[in-house]
């Protein structure tokens, strides 16, 4: 049973069930079954022969519907067809009564501009009028599709317009239908006839009454005219022809259920950008070639806007939006069959503003979901498969044990001519009839109308002489009459006519047919002689007016449902025959092919049987059954049928006999004649063929007629004779005879050439090389060379400037000529006379041509290296830009080795090189060579090339291998760095790579871009961010390219995740700004990827006069007139995937305070006073204002601060003094700054005055003057040669005494070697370069006017010794004795620093010790 959606006018799609049948015929032998289609087009009939169909293949098609053509009598119909198929359809017309002889009247045309089939129909007339069939085949299926042609009387009389006007639609529709129940009424006697011979005349004529009436019911219905078969529910009609609601599924002992197409990754939702494409994917659970996309209530077309896409396997659908744009947004639909999906898609200007991401697709691996949906739909068919088996297995056992049992109990005798008693079923299969249990039992498969049914059913119950049961099962249900007497036959069949009348159904639609059609291949099968009614109905049905409603007499079942076995269907027709028309005295083939190859038939001719002979031979080629009429002759025509296994296909044959030539005469017809000018032209031709024969003569397509001065024609009845006469060139040209007659037409074409001399060579002569030593130039052939090809040109010379002609010769045909006996820069003039062998031609004179002068050619471009080996090198270079006027006549190649000066030829004769390269074999291996070439015209050698680029002489390297660690070390928006390391060298497998491949491709693109680069490190730029990219990277060298190194993932444009991070070094978490400026805070920042930032004011959005600014690393909140209302704490929150940050600063927006109010002092406690004031006007408006008193005392003439930082009115000040004059102020400040001050009164508290008086202690006076006196004196020294040396002491005197130096009493202070100074009583000198002239005793006087002191050394020289010991000794002395005798204090010498010193011998004491001064 085929369950389908209640109130659905949706076919369910039965592609899994046509598997099954396919793999149920290929087990049962049979390799095709015919299948109904459903075209597109309303009206189309399509069978299809093959239940699968190969990829690229398809059944014929209609792509538009015919048209009913309304045309008047003597005019012209036109019916066209457009068809489609692959491989392409063989086309065909038919009528609905009779058949299209007349080729004259109906002509079949094919427009291949168009691609359109036509029939048109001359001079129409009344009997024309009928339904016109236009049939398409090829060996995939069959398609149909009729059209109505109606005449219109030419009526002249308004008398017969006005009867035309009284007719209805309905009158109208009953003469056109009484006339095909009248044909249909003798094409269903006549096969009646044949079959049941022996029945009487009354039970005949009560079958075609039974027949019309229900035909005559379904019209009715069918073009509303109402009926019994209106007041049934189109509920009822589904549960009376066995279709209920639900799921598609076949009614059997193994529920097989065919599952519904559905989604297994549903559309999932796209953000994209203006500009930009936007990607939808789905997958569905079974193939299907097509889906429906929709948006907005709109089916969406492939074109440039939607590129609709299926995968291979077509469970993969894609829409692929170009171009999109705000009009874009919206909800995307796919639809297939009851399922649906949808998705949206928005489009954003700026994804990068909107802080969206680019999305779309499925975002999975969509192919390794279909593999496990198909492995998943596999073991699903397997498994329907087996169910199938085993039930097919199950019956086919069952009913051979029932044939068994029925031949045992055969007891049904015919004594004369009755039937006495029925004991056994009968089962229609063939010939053979089984009987048992009184039953007689129908199997159909493809029951069209259940009417034939009844109506077949009632005739065999009206002819049994006997009771019986008659029981019909052809998938509309189990139906069971019974009858009494053979008499009694006519009541019977009125009583059932008015029952089924009242119970008639509504009629099921085109597709439920169909559909039951195909399910009943599988669970029924037809008797041969029910088949012979359906193909009869079945022929009718497939024209469009002809209405093939089925009525369902509704009957109670009597006990169980039996279940129908599946059976082989058995042999069926892949193809069959065409309309042939044959020729008189040829071969015609008739040619079939059935599905099975061991089956055999049998051929009729007007129904008698053929056989073979010399006339016919019937041959068979497996499952081709051919049949050759030899030598046809008129008797041959007919109706050809051929029969196998109760299948029949038909044909007619016409032997026609058309014009036809004999082919001797047609043979020397079409050879070209060929004639001087003035001779005349005979053309004659022997004909045979049907008469009258019309016979037409044509020159380049254009009549010929009898003309007494230059045509004649002669015609019989078996040949025809052309004379041209006086033919003249313009005469040469296609002759063609046309023979027609009523059977064909036929022709025949030769070619006649006129010789005549040729016309003059074309010019201008066009010169090609003009060099110093010859001229080239060329010309272009006659327009007519006179039917005779050129065979020499003459040509002449004459040199410019004299008179003279010189004749140079013949040359041959071809039109060149190179003159090499010119003078260098002379002019000559030429004329040439073509000549062929019927005269010469008129001259052509040329322009006057010009011998060139030398020039050289310019230099070649660099030489090539195309490969390099050890014992040779191969180079090629290009042609040099310019020639020198003249043709290059090779080339000249030069070579030097690398170091070397000298140049060495490398061509191996004088001759220059041809051809633009060169093998160069005098190479020493290892060597480097460069090369360079010079073009070589008529001139001589031109200036040579730039050499190439050194190549060594060596067999070529291996490629190398594959780069080593590849990896991405930095990314951004818009580029990422790649990092590898170089591959390995391997000796003779891979060698050093000299450079390196980028290859880049978009994950959505489809080809790489490549990017070339000698480093291990490379940076793609230019990339759009948020993207993802494949990358790989090939190592090559001069042996090729290595292997290819890809990253295992793609690389996203982006920056690696960066936590939020303030970069500023100093931000302020307070900001003060005066009322009316403007407020700037701006805060740096590092973050990846960019991150959402939002603005705070006290935990709520900022203002709206609050200006934001973002940019990448930087954000700037901006209020450009302040007012104290924005004071406040605001905050910044920057936020990514990786985290978020957040930083406080406080505004406040303020101005300078006004002063506070007057200012109060009250004493309340001796010694102190009370200071109060009125607020400023400002306190309520600025938390943080206080105030700051200070204070002025009469005694001083400063103002001294007492108290700041108050927050209140009143403070206490305390040390008042009596007897003086206290003023006081107060300030008020903020942030911004401070106020004016608010002065107070001038308080005083009196006291009394008391004398003062002063004692002076007396003073003596003392003498400070001294003799001088060394309080430290001189060290010994011991320094390196070549090193300082400080000498210090310390004196004391007053007055200052005068020092002076002595080198062994000889005074140093004027030596310019030495450097002396007196710095506070701190005598030292300083030796520069220490040596041995320095040795010696040092002697320091001091001498004022009290007295003379003096202080002596020894200085010893030794070898050189560490110079910085000594320097940072003496640097260590001077600044102790400064600090010594500035401090006044006693220090010790023997600190740890100069303890290494004193050990390594710098130092001639131990200790030293300074004395106070």
């Amino acid at each position: 049973m085929l369950k389908r959606a209640k109130g659905s006018g949706r076919k369910i799609c039965f592609s899994l069930v046509h598997q099954y049948i396919q793999h149920f015929n290929e087990k049962a032998g049979n390799k095709s079954a015919a299948i109904r289609r459903r075209s597109k087009i309303p009206g189309v009939v399509i069978t299809q022969y093959t239940v699968s169909i190969p990829e690229g293949k398809s059944y014929p098609d209609f792509k538009r519907k015919l048209n009913p053509v309304h045309v008047q009598e003597g005019n012209s119909a036109v019916f066209k067809a457009l068809v489609v198929g692959e491989p392409k359809p063989e086309v065909t017309w038919k009528r609905g009564r009779g058949s299209i002889l007349d080729k004259e009247k109906c002509q079949t045309k094919y427009d291949e501009s168009t691609g359109e089939y036509i029939l048109e129909i001359h001079d129409v007339m009344g009997e024309d009028a009928d339904t016109y069939k236009c049939i398409a085949v090829n060996e995939y299926g069959k398609a149909l599709c009729s059209a109505v042609l109606h005449v219109t009387d030419m009526l002249t009389d308004p008398s017969d317009f006005r009867k035309l006007l009284r007719k209805t639609n309905i009158n109208i529709l009953d003469e056109k239908q009484t006339e095909k129940t009248k044909e249909r009424h003798e094409r269903y006697s006549d096969t009646l006839q044949r079959d049941y011979k022996g029945l009487e005349t009354k039970d005949m004529h009560l079958m075609h009454m039974k027949m019309e009436e229900k035909r005559q019911q379904a019209l009715k219905c069918q073009n509303g005219l109402g009926g019994p078969m209106d007041q049934w529910t189109n509920e009822d009609s589904e549960k009376k022809n066995g279709l209920v609601s639900g799921g598609g599924c076949l009614k059997d002992s193994e529920n097989f259920t065919i599952p519904q197409l559905d989604f297994v990754v549903k559309l999932q939702e796209a953000v994209t950008e203006e500009k930009d494409t936007a990607l939808f994917e789905c997958v569905l659970t079974r193939p299907q070639p097509k889906i429906t996309w929709m948006s907005k209530g709109n089916v969406l077309e492939d074109g440039e806007k939607y590129q609709i896409s299926v995968s291979d396997h077509q469970m993969i659908h894609r829409l692929l939006i170009q171009d999109c744009s705000d009009q874009d947004k919206g909800v995307y639909s796919a639809v297939v069959g009851t399922a649906s999906c949808d998705a949206a898609l928005d489009v954003e200007a700026d994804l990068e503003a909107a802080g969206k991401k680019k999305t779309g697709g499925a975002g999975m691996d969509l192919e390794e979901v279909v593999k496990q949906q198909q492995i998943k739909n596999q073991k699903e068919t397997e498994r329907i498969l087996e169910a199938v088996k085993a039930k097919h297995d199950a019956e086919e056992l069952t009913r051979r044990k029932t044939e068994e049992l029925t031949r045992r109990k055969t007891d049904t005798f015919r004594k004369d001519g009755e039937i006495i008693s029925l004991t056994g079923s009968v089962k229609y299969s063939g010939d053979d009839v089984n009987h048992s249990e009184n039953d007689v039992k129908f199997s159909g498969s493809d029951v069209r109308d259940a009417n034939d049914i009844n109506i077949l059913k009632s005739t065999l119950v009206a002819l049994s002489p006997s009771k019986q049961q008659v029981k019909v099962n052809g998938g509309f249900g189990t139906e069971k009459s019974e009858v009494t007497e053979k008499n009694d036959a006519g009541n019977k069949l009125e009583e059932e006519k008015e029952h089924e009348t009242q119970e008639s159904a509504d009629t099921c639609d085109d597709e439920e047919l169909k559909t039951f059609d195909e399910l009943n291949k599988i669970e029924t099968t037809v008797t041969p002689k029910k088949k012979k009614y359906e193909s009869l109905l079945n022929e009718d049905s497939e024209a469009e007016e002809v209405i093939g409603l089925a009525t369902q007499p509704r009957r109670k079942r009597i006990g169980p449902l039996i279940e129908d076995a599946v059976v082989d269907p058995g042999v069926q027709f892949i193809w069959g025959f065409a309309d042939i028309n044959a020729i008189i005295g040829e071969t015609a083939e008739l040619t079939c092919k059935l599905s099975k190859e061991d089956c055999e038939g049998v051929w009729f001719r007007d129904g008698e049987k053929i056989i073979t002979d010399d006339t016919f031979i019937i041959s068979k080629d497996g499952a081709i059954h051919k049949l050759l009429i030899v030598k046809c002759q008129e008797e041959h025509s007919g109706k050809y049928r051929f029969e196998a296994d109760n299948r029949k296909t038909e044909a007619v044959v016409n032997v026609k006999d058309p014009p036809r030539f004999d082919p001797e005469d047609l043979s020397a017809f079409t050879k070209p004649l060929r004639i001087k000018v003035g001779h005349n032209a005979v053309f004659k031709l022997n004909f045979l063929g049907f008469e009258p024969i019309k016979i037409k003569w044509y020159r380049e397509g254009e009549e010929l007629h009898d003309d007494a001065s230059s045509t004649r024609i002669d015609k019989s009845t078996n040949h025809s004779r052309l004379l041209l006469s006086r033919c003249q060139r313009r005469d040469s040209g296609e002759i063609k005879i046309k023979l027609k007659n009523e059977h064909g037409t036929t022709e025949a074409i030769t070619q006649l050439i006129v010789l005549d001399k040729p016309t003059t060579p074309l010019g201008p002569a066009e010169m090609t090389l003009s060099s110093a030593t010859c001229i080239e130039f060329k010309w272009r052939p006659p327009k007519d060379d006179g039917g005779s090809p050129v065979i020499n040109y003459i040509m002449e010379r004459q040199q410019i400037g004299r008179n003279t002609w010189k004749k140079v010769g013949e040359i041959p045909g071809v039109p060149f000529y190179r003159d090499t006996n010119v003078d260098r820069g002379r002019k000559y003039c030429y004329r040439i006379r073509a000549l062929t062998s019927e005269g010469v031609s008129e001259v052509l004179e040329t322009e006057d041509l010009q011998a060139g002068i030398l020039a050289f050619p310019s230099a070649p471009a660099p030489p090539k290296v195309v490969s390099a080996f050890d014992d040779c090198i191969n180079i090629s270079w290009t042609a040099p830009s310019d020639t020198g006027g003249s043709q290059i006549l090779g080339y000249i190649v030069e070579k030097r080795k690398k170091g070397s000066n000298l140049w060495n030829g490398v061509n191996a004769s004088i001759e220059p090189i041809k051809e633009k390269k060169c093998a160069v074999k005098d190479v020493v291996a290892g060597l480097e060579y460069e090369f360079r070439v010079s073009a070589v015209n008529l001139s001589g050698p031109g200036e040579f090339s730039n050499p190439c680029d050194f190549v060594f002489a060596r067999d070529p390297k291996k490629p190398p291998g594959k780069v080593i660690g590849l990896k991405v070390t930095e990314t951004s928006y818009n580029h990422f760095v790649l990092t590898w390391t170089k591959p390995k060298d391997k000796p003779d497998i891979e060698d050093e790579a000299k450079g390196y491949f980028v290859e880049i491709r978009n994950a959505q693109c489809l080809e790489w871009s490549r990017n070339f680069t000698i480093t291990t490190t490379y940076t793609v730029k230019g990339l759009r961010a948020m993207d993802m990219y494949w990358v790989r990277v090939i190592a090559t060298n001069d042996g090729g390219e290595g292997q290819t190194e890809d990253l295992p993932n793609y690389v996203l444009a982006m920056p690696p995740l960066v936590r939020p991070k303030f970069t500023n070094k100093k931000m302020k978490t307070f900001v003060v700004v005066r009322a009316g400026n403007t407020v700037r805070v701006t805060i740096n920042f590092e973050a990846s990827p960019p991150p959402d930032i939002t603005w705070l004011k006290d935990n709520g959005p900022v203002p709206k006069r609050v200006t934001v600014s973002n940019s990448d690393g930087a954000s700037q909140m901006l209020i450009p007139l302040s007012e104290r209302s924005d004071t406040g704490i605001y905050s910044i929150l920057v936020k990514n995937l990786a985290g978020q940050e957040t930083f406080s600063t406080e505004v406040r927006v303020t101005d300078d305070p006004k002063p506070p109010g007057p200012v109060e002092i009250e004493e309340n406690v001796p010694g102190t006073v009370q200071v109060t004031w009125q607020p400023s006007p400002d306190e309520k408006l600025d938390d943080r204002l206080h105030y700051t008193i200070s204070k002025l005392d009469s005694t001083k003439h400063t103002w001294t601060t007492v108290a700041d930082r108050l927050f209140n009115n009143k403070f206490t000040v305390c040390n008042i003094m009596p007897g003086r004059e206290y003023h006081f102020r107060v300030y008020a400040k903020n942030d911004m700054g401070v106020s004016a001050p608010s002065e107070s009164l001038t308080w005083a508290v009196g006291r009394k005055k008391e004398k003062l008086s002063l004692i002076l202690p007396n003073r003596e006076e003392r003498d400070l003057r001294c003799a001088p006196d060394f309080t430290v004196p001189l060290k010994l020294h011991a320094a390196p040669k070549g090193y300082e040396c400080h000498m210090s002491c310390a004196v004391t005197g007053n007055p200052k005494p005068r020092i002076t130096w002595y080198l062994n009493h000889v005074s140093l202070n004027t030596n310019t070697n030495y450097y002396i100074s007196n710095t506070c009583g701190v005598c030292s000198m300083l030796i520069l370069n220490v040596g041995p002239k320095d040795v010696g005793k040092y002697t320091v006087t001091a001498e004022n006017a009290l007295g003379r002191s003096e202080c002596s050394t020894m200085l010893s020289v030794r070898g050189k010794g560490c110079a910085w010991g000594h320097n940072y000794a003496n640097c260590i002395l001077s600044l102790k004795f400064k600090k010594l005798l500035l401090q006044s204090e006693i220090f010790l010498w023997g600190s740890k620093q100069l303890r290494p010193l004193f050990d390594s011998g710098f130092f001639a004491f131990g200790k030293c010790h300074a004395q106070k001064v």
